[in-house]
């Protein structure tokens, strides 16, 4: 099972980017589904995380500006990215926990320029 992620891209300091992230084949059921990201010379840090049920946790740098949510029949989760800034820049993987494991996507560059 692999997660392919898109909708990175350059961006303007305070445009917007929408990421998507789907499974390439059914997994049910996927319990939380999440996106992190990792800046240049930075550890991977959890952005956003959404349950099954569409409860939602994010970091407090993002908070306000961007918007998880999954479709669950689709197995795909999204980032809605607003008001980005320059220290949003980074690559940005997707994750799903799924049977007890963890499964990752292969990571989709997001530069914003200020």
């Amino acid at each position: 099972v692999q997660l392919q992620a898109s909708g990175g891209g350059l961006v303007q300091a305070g445009g917007s980017l929408r990421l998507s992230c789907a499974a390439s084949e059914p997994m049910f059921p996927i319990n939380v589904m999440a996106w992190y990201r990792q800046a240049p010379g930075k550890q991977r840090e959890l952005v956003a995380a959404v349950t099954p049920g569409g409860s939602t946790n994010y970091s407090d740098s993002v908070k306000g500006r961007f918007t998880i949510s999954r479709d669950n029949a689709e197995n795909t989760v999204y980032l809605q990215m607003s008001s980005l800034k320059p220290e949003d820049t980074g690559a940005y993987y997707c994750n799903a926990d799924y049977l007890s494991r963890q499964f990752w996507g292969q990571g989709t560059l997001v530069t914003v320029s200020s």
